[in-house]
């Protein structure tokens, strides 16, 4: 277990090994988020500037000890890559909070996570555990994952075709590996898979998406060469044997899921028992009308029915509490749309910050507590406005709750008014009181269909991960937009929560 390498649990590359511009880039922006965060739970401002020299060599121990260089003497590679006031800037910081005197257990959890000596230890923890394992396939930003984490599993392999989906999962994932969070195509996974797994596995979990729903009667979905993701879900089913699998898919694959069961009943040295059934997000205290037809594969040789799964499943949530949208986002700090252009990335007070003081942390109504464990973050991750032109702030004014494109309170500056019956839609004032509509991928493109209902703006990208259930200490990397793309193609884990839950139980029956 000392063998760990420091690639497998760091968030930093070694400072010297930093040649391409991109990895260099990637650095910084960790550099950044963990300077910010400094900054945003002790109240310390971001523009520090101040004299430093006295405690120096205690910074870079400091900075040994979280990761960031492996010994004093990488300084000098520091310097060549921060730029002078970047160096200064970052150090001041570090005096500051430095001279608050805190042991290590005094650390904020939120802090902890850049920290190698901390995430080393919840990697031997994980690979010490005798946790439940867990595959995710197709995995995102790790929704559907998350809520069986929360149950106890352990995730021991992940896999997506974006980088920024490996880069979310890997830092608020600390249970796995990071070379086992595999930025590619499933292809090399499945042709490789022994490579990668070296232990019994428990799960697999994935949503691999299908271009086509082909009919019985036609080619058959497995088939079809535009289903091929769906093809190397099932090889990685056959060859790795779980004892339980769960996939998630969108309800218009329901024409074709008995072709689905037939594959995993077809498979070789190895037989599945199948059902699915299609669930609503707000059957599971989900603020959202959100569809999903889930398929669940139980192991014939595991003394349990796929059936008997989804049967359970429908038993715990016929008395769970149903929660509207101003449950989940009403407590959240209230903010300005953004009105610089080619600004995406900058932080201000008035719209919002990627890392932001929790200024709320006592007010938690039970739908917060749900979805945070019961837990307090001290920061909010990802709650800042996007980009509006003035003509969309003033139609977001205008607009009542349950508004659309085609309120004649919005009618002399509504820009689509000559095709209104094509883009009916493309306006709507979310209604406070009722669960929010599916939140999607398209939100990376505007969030027009998502305005907030008190407020001329639309819901950014915590608001989002709100009303999909994500806990608040959850944050999502990379490129502002993209970080709407990881939200919107997200499993709820509150749904995946249950699921995990039942499937927990059975492993203990077994």
């Amino acid at each position: 277990m000392n063998n760990i390498k420091k690639s497998q649990y760091s968030l930093f590359k070694k400072v010297v090994n930093l040649e391409k511009s991109t990895d260099k880039k990637e650095y910084k922006v960790i550099l950044e988020n963990f300077k910010n965060t400094i900054c945003e739970i002790y109240c310390i401002d971001r523009n520090s500037l101040i004299e430093y020299t006295k405690k120096k060599n205690e910074i870079i121990d400091f900075l040994c000890r979280v990761g960031i260089l492996d010994n004093r003497e990488e300084y000098e590679d520091l310097k060549k890559i921060l730029k002078s006031e970047e160096i200064k800037n970052l150090f001041s910081v570090i005096f500051k909070f430095l001279e608050l005197k805190l042991s290590e257990n005094e650390y904020d959890d939120n802090l902890l996570k850049y920290m190698d000596f901390y995430r080393k230890i919840k990697l031997q923890d994980s690979l010490k555990s005798n946790s439940p394992t867990l595959v995710d396939l197709f995995c995102g930003s790790g929704g559907l994952s998350l809520g069986f984490i929360q149950n106890g599993f352990r995730s021991i392999l992940a896999n997506d075709i974006e980088q920024v989906c490996i880069n979310t999962y890997s830092f608020n994932h600390l249970e796995l590996s990071r070379d086992k969070a595999k930025v590619g195509d499933i292809k090399d996974i499945s042709e490789n898979i022994e490579k990668y797994i070296q232990e019994d596995v428990d799960i697999i979990v994935g949503g691999p998406p299908c271009q086509s729903f082909s009919t019985a009667n036609r080619q058959r979905i497995i088939d079809d060469p535009r289903n091929v993701l769906y093809t190397y879900y099932v090889k990685i089913v056959e060859k790795l044997k779980p004892k339980f699998f769960v996939m998630e898919n969108v309800k218009g694959m329901l024409e074709v899921a008995e072709q689905v069961v037939q594959d995993f009943h077809s498979l070789e040295s190895v037989d599945y028992n199948v059902a699915y059934k299609v669930f609503n997000a707000k059957e599971f205290s989900v603020p959202q009308n959100r569809e999903r037809l889930i398929y669940i594969g139980v192991r014939s040789d595991i003394g349990a029915t796929a059936k008997e799964i989804i049967n359970e499943i429908i038993e715990k949530i016929k008395d769970r509490p149903k929660f509207v949208l101003k449950d989940a986002i009403n407590d959240l700090e209230s903010l300005e749309p953004f009105t610089l252009k080619n600004s995406t990335e900058l932080d201000t007070e008035e719209s919002g910050k990627k890392i932001n003081q929790n200024k709320n942390k006592e007010i938690l109504n039970e739908y917060v507590k749900l979805i945070n464990l019961n837990q307090n973050s001290s920061l909010v991750y990802n709650h800042k406005t996007r980009y509006n032109n003035d003509r969309d702030i003033e139609i977001f004014s205008r607009m009542l709750q349950g508004d659309k494109s085609d309120s004649p309170r919005i009618a002399d500056i509504m820009p689509y008014k000559n095709r209104e019956h094509i883009f009916k839609d493309k306006y709507y004032k979310l209604k406070e009181n009722e669960i929010c509509k599916a939140i999607t991928a398209h939100m990376k493109f505007d969030c027009n269909m998502y305005i907030h209902p008190n407020q001329a703006r639309g819901l950014t990208p915590r608001e989002a991960a709100r009303v999909q259930s994500y806990p608040d200490n959850y944050f999502f990397l990379g490129p502002y937009t993209k970080t709407y793309m990881q939200v919107g193609n997200s499993v709820p884990p509150l749904m995946s929560r249950v699921i995990g839950e039942v499937i927990k139980n059975k492993l203990k029956g077994e």
